[in-house]
């Protein structure tokens, strides 16, 4: 069982001393409490945060002028007229024939024009443009079906014509 608490007794320790040293105290432990506050916080942050998402404004519904549009026009397109049987002309495919040795594709219709590349016997080509004469030959314009690099000018002398691949 406890003992009551008399308050005569507790007059004898309210001197003061006790008092004065118990304001201390408590200033005292009040400030250590705020420094460790301080010393613990972070510091504040002179930029402000940056922004977990940005803002997009939706779409609004203002009208616009109308503007002017030309009237359509019509291009005209080269039009060939159909090739006769046996006949070498654009988008026909030819193939190599020099009898075993290889043909000078050139950078343009002519024997002055540099060699771009050698065309095999039997190595097939689509005519691409042409006819041009120049040096006494007739000159197309042939592209590799498989490979578009492979490009240049040859002499007709030299090719013969073949059915689609």
């Amino acid at each position: 069982m406890l003992n009551p608490v008399k308050l005569s007794n507790l007059r004898r320790y309210a001197t003061r001393g006790v008092i004065l040293s118990a304001l201390i105290l408590g200033a005292l432990l009040t400030t250590a409490a705020a420094a460790a506050l301080f010393w613990y916080l972070p510091p504040s942050v002179s930029e402000p945060p940056l922004a977990a998402f940005t803002w997009v404004p939706g779409p609004t519904n203002t009208p616009r002028p109308p503007t002017a549009t030309p009237p359509p026009t019509s291009t005209p397109t080269a039009t060939y007229a159909p090739l006769a049987a046996g006949e070498m002309g654009i988008g026909s495919y030819v193939q190599v024939d020099t009898g075993g040795s290889s043909l000078n594709i050139r950078s343009g219709p002519g024997l002055n024009a540099s060699i771009e590349f050698q065309g095999f016997d039997a190595e097939v080509f689509e005519i691409r443009d042409g006819p041009h004469e120049a040096d006494g030959y007739t000159w197309w314009y042939l592209v590799t079906p498989v490979d578009s690099s492979r490009a240049g000018w040859a002499a007709a002398a030299f090719l013969d014509l073949v059915a689609n691949p």
